[in-house]
């Protein structure tokens, strides 16, 4: 099982929660799982079967390379990291 951190702005999806334990030895069932768990998370983070513009992930700090086929050890953190935009 792996702890994913869920960013302010999607946390009325999780129903405010900050982390949830969620199974997954890829990128990809942690987002499938994470979207059963919770309606509405995979249309926020994958688009046409990719990771969003927008937004990365990364695990235990390291961004994927390799879109939704990256693994995810158990026990891994997976950070959800929306683009942050803005500045002059």
């Amino acid at each position: 099982m792996a702890t994913v951190f869920i960013p302010a702005l999607m946390r009325p999806q999780t129903g405010g929660k900050d982390r949830v334990e969620i199974e997954g030895a890829t990128l990809r069932e942690i987002v499938d799982n994470l979207d059963k768990a919770y309606p509405g998370m995979k249309a926020i983070l994958v688009s046409a079967g990719e990771i969003q513009d927008g937004i990365a992930l990364a695990v235990d700090g390291e961004p994927s390379e390799v879109g939704l086929m990256m693994p995810v050890p158990a026990g891994s953190e997976v950070q959800i990291m929306p683009a942050i935009a803005g500045g002059c």
